[in-house]
């Protein structure tokens, strides 16, 4: 029996209107983790859909022996979704809640899988959920849900698990869980992933770009390490590319004058009259043919050189991180920026989620609100932000502020990224819009994009570039798992963005190298006790 194995031979595919996504790829995955890296939009999602079935190739094959389960990213949650879709069970739960009550007949009886519920209840378990199969994924919070589409990945024990960001809103304990589930796992893992902790438990990094995708063996660190040297070569290669052009150039127009000098010297020496015209005539064939050839040599020799300080300023493009600049806010450092009191919430018919919570911030503070999944902090954010109102105490809100959910909601999907900035921007003319987009990479034809059709990190980017990309950004910036869906380069690049913001910052986040990397100095916990 071959070894459980998936390999792509020249895969290619396009989207239904001709934009190439993926081109050529020749991978092969074995029995190992491997991670799956790359800038938002490079089609990191899209290969894990091809490898699923749920897309076919524009050319190329995919070649799997074994079975495959897929842990996809959850954005957008249906009305009508349960625990039982997450492992593709949920025909077989209607059954038994039929048998239940008494209306199966004699073949659906026997059809009829009694331990299914032991065994879904057991898969949960090992991700900390005592929830049914019948739970509405809607009751849950983003992390819980995440949580279960771990458990319905791993629960047929495929030869392969296909994760796609498997860690975003997973608290501590998720983080650690999957983790654990990674290391033990026996089959292959593919990991789309931006989480920098994660991807050090890896065995190889498979990084895609658009020109195609480069493997390197061993984990983040080590993945890092060689893109540092690789970064390096190119900075050497352009410099001397550019030395090359300067002195090609030099000698050009050295031989330029050489051959000028000449001409005129024999010029000089015909009109005396002292030489045969016939040797005139040999002479000036002789300097047009050495000087035609001296042109050609030199063209080729700048076109050789231009070629290669292209090539070599291309790759630094590619190898250096997102820069974002952003103007300041102005904001006083005794100036009050929020006042939560004595604050309360339940949803109707519903236990606490948030029980006498009082805090502010003053100033430029940079504060993280810390606690489980299902804690509230997705709740106290939507209270902070007016979409929900308190059971009882109050919320003062002392300055503009701009609020970054996990669905990016702010931003307008059926419009363009232009038309987003220039409705939350009206005062803002055309040129700052552009300058506002180019500077997180939405140049040109690239700001006309529908944000339907942008991935997960270019969403964030974009609506970092609506909120923060004019003259007048708001004191105050609440940001709601910001890293799920940003590539690592964008991440640094925000990380460095949000350094440099002389505003309030107020941030739910479960990646502790962001929260350290961003200087939060306070942090706030919710005890989930509090609202049992």
């Amino acid at each position: 029996m071959p070894m459980p194995a998936i390999t792509t031979t020249h895969l290619h595919w396009s989207t239904p209107d001709g934009r190439r996504v993926l081109s050529d790829l020749n991978l092969t995955f074995g029995s190992e983790g491997v991670g799956i890296v790359g800038r938002n939009g490079i089609g990191k999602s899209t290969l894990v859909k091809l490898l699923a079935g749920e897309l076919q190739p524009s050319a190329g094959t995919i070649g799997i022996d074994g079975s495959v389960a897929t842990m996809r990213q959850i954005v957008q949650v249906g009305s009508d979704g349960t625990i039982a879709d997450f492992f593709g069970v949920r025909a077989a739960i209607d059954l038994l809640r039929k048998t239940e009550q008494g209306l199966a007949d004699i073949d659906e009886l026997a059809e009829a899988d009694w331990t299914l519920e032991a065994r879904l209840a057991a898969a949960l378990a090992q991700f900390d959920l005592n929830v049914s199969p019948d739970t509405p994924l809607a009751s849950l919070s983003g992390g819980q849900r995440t949580r279960a589409a771990m458990a319905g990945a791993i629960f047929a024990r495929p030869d392969f698990l296909l994760l796609d960001e498997p860690s975003n809103n997973l608290d501590e304990d998720g983080r650690a869980a999957l983790v654990d589930l990674l290391g033990n796992w026996a089959g292959g893992a593919i990991v789309v992933s931006h989480d920098r902790a994660l991807l050090e438990h890896m065995d190889a990094i498979v990084e895609l770009t658009s020109l195609g995708a480069t493997r390197y063996g061993g984990n983040w660190s080590q993945y890092r390490a060689r893109k540092d040297i690789e970064f390096a070569a190119a900075q050497h290669d352009l410099a001397i590319a550019e030395r090359h052009i300067a002195e090609t150039s030099r000698k050009a127009q050295t031989a330029v004058e050489r051959k000028a000098r000449r001409d005129a010297a024999g010029q000089r020496k015909g009109a005396r009259g002292d030489m045969p015209r016939i040797l005139i005539g040999a002479r000036k064939q002789r300097a047009e043919n050495s000087g035609g050839d001296n042109a050609r040599l030199a063209d080729r020799q700048r076109v050789e050189a231009e070629a290669s300080a292209s090539d070599a300023q291309a790759r630094i493009e590619r190898l250096q991180t997102l820069a974002i600049q952003l103007a300041p806010t102005g904001l006083p450092a005794n100036k009050l920026v929020l006042d939560v009191d004595r604050i309360s919430f339940a949803y109707p018919a519903g236990r606490p989620i948030l029980r006498d919570l009082s805090f502010q911030i003053i100033g430029p503070e940079r504060i993280a609100l810390d606690g489980a999944n299902g804690s509230g902090k997705t709740t106290l954010l939507a209270l902070i932000g007016g979409v929900l109102a308190p059971s009882s105490g109050c919320i003062r809100r002392g300055t503009r502020f701009a609020m970054l959910d996990q669905t990016i909601s702010i931003l307008d999907r059926a419009v363009s990224i232009a038309d987003n900035f220039q409705r939350l921007n009206p005062a803002a003319g055309n040129n700052a819009c552009r300058a506002a987009l180019a500077r997180l990479r939405f140049r040109a034809d690239a700001a006309l994009r529908i944000v339907a059709t942008l991935s997960g990190g270019e969403m964030l980017r974009a609506a970092l570039a609506c909120v923060l990309g004019t003259n007048a950004p708001p004191p105050l910036l609440i940001l709601d798992e910001p890293t799920n869906h940003l590539d690592i380069d964008s991440l640094a690049a925000v990380e460095a963005g949000l350094n440099a913001f002389d505003g309030a910052l107020l941030v739910v986040s479960h990646d502790r190298p962001f929260i350290d990397a961003i200087g939060v100095s306070r942090r706030i916990a919710l005890n989930p006790d509090d609202a049992a």
